[in-house]
């Protein structure tokens, strides 16, 4: 796996290798020890997947607070999505900024959220599934988000956002 590094301090764009012959290729998408080498969270306690019907369906921006803290490593399996990470570490030298990248089944292209970011996707095709693996389990009462105009961000989404949950649309202006 190539690990490179992003704007953002501590999140990373994982592109996988792949060791093709006349089979098709195989890849790691996952491997402990390479995250431990780069210091990366290398916990997982959860497995998900997001099916979206269309195109435009916008999920997040969400985060959990301590001690519940998650790590991602979000993948697109089928369709495209823009993956967006905002840093909401007070002291970290890229505070409030974001970064936004498109993963699709093509590109095989992996985004690690750290700790304390904010995540959340728009999805570019129809029929757009995505998996990730979280650190943490999910905490009900400790999730919290950022609607996704919040203007303390100006989060420049690739295309208009059509499909949205009512809590999503509806999170307050993020307090700085």
């Amino acid at each position: 796996m190539k690990f490179l590094e992003t704007k953002l301090k501590d999140a990373h764009i994982i592109e996988i290798e792949k060791l093709k012959d006349h089979r098709g290729f195989f890849a790691r998408t996952w491997c402990q020890k390479e995250f431990e080498e780069h210091n990366l969270v290398s916990r997982v306690r959860q497995a998900n997947v997001s099916y979206n019907k269309k195109k435009g369906t916008l999920r997040g921006m969400h985060y959990q607070l301590s001690p519940y803290e998650e790590t991602k490593l979000v993948r697109c399996t089928k369709g495209a999505i823009y993956d967006v990470n905002i840093d909401l570490r007070p002291a970290s030298p890229t505070y409030t900024q974001w970064i936004g990248a498109e993963l699709t089944a093509e590109n095989y292209k992996m985004l690690y959220v750290p700790e304390n970011f904010a995540h959340g996707f728009l999805t570019l095709k129809d029929d757009t599934e995505v998996t990730y693996q979280v650190s943490q389990f999910y905490t009900p009462g400790s999730e919290r988000g950022i609607r996704w105009d919040d203007p303390a961000f100006n989060i420049d989404w690739p295309t208009e956002v059509k499909v949205i949950s009512d809590k999503d649309k509806n999170w307050p202006d993020y307090k700085l």
